[in-house]
């Protein structure tokens, strides 16, 4: 499913973050510390390749919210932006620091002149945010953001499940 908004194409895909050859960037659901680890991170520091976890380590680490930008390796992207989500319950406020995570993207996105950047749903696996609280969170943001782009034309969320890809085209749908 897809929307365009002010010229923005946002769209939602079942799939697998770390395939995604036509998009410039893909966001890494990553940990304070930018290592391998499970989910989103350990698919794409494992599809990157070792280079990756090399160049990310002077950056790190990063607070809840953040997010920063590195080359995107062995995958067919040519950046990762990495943001650490809140852990949902600890974290506060949440909310706040999930959308600080799309915003934040979007704007090193932006900075670097990129035209497409696939998101996974960040902070819904081990740290816990609800689908749906989470999808809210993020597209209200994206949708937010959008006016303030000058380069970023097409937002793609790439969800794991059906369950998570109905909910967030739901949520697409309402805005």
């Amino acid at each position: 499913m897809e929307k365009t908004i002010s010229g923005v194409i946002i769209e939602c895909v079942k799939g697998d973050i770390t395939r995604q050859p036509d998009v410039t960037a893909v966001v890494n659901a990553a940990n304070a510390w930018l290592r391998p680890g499970g989910g989103v991170a350990g698919a794409i520091h494992h599809a990157a390749g070792p280079e990756l976890d090399k160049e990310c380590r002077p950056l790190a680490p990063i607070k809840p919210g953040q997010a920063v930008i590195t080359g995107g390796h062995n995958l067919p992207n040519k950046y990762v932006i990495h943001c650490l989500g809140p852990r949902y319950g600890v974290d506060k406020p949440e909310d706040r620091l999930l959308a600080d995570c799309y915003r934040n993207a979007l704007k090193l996105a932006d900075e670097h002149k990129i035209d497409s950047i696939a998101f996974p749903a960040i902070s819904t696996g081990v740290f816990g945010y609800p689908v749906q609280e989470a999808a809210e969170v993020a597209l209200r943001t994206v949708k937010e953001t959008i006016p303030s782009l000058r380069h970023v034309k097409k937002i793609r969320f790439v969800l794991h499940s059906d369950r998570d890809l109905k909910i967030h085209e739901k949520v697409l749908e309402s805005l």
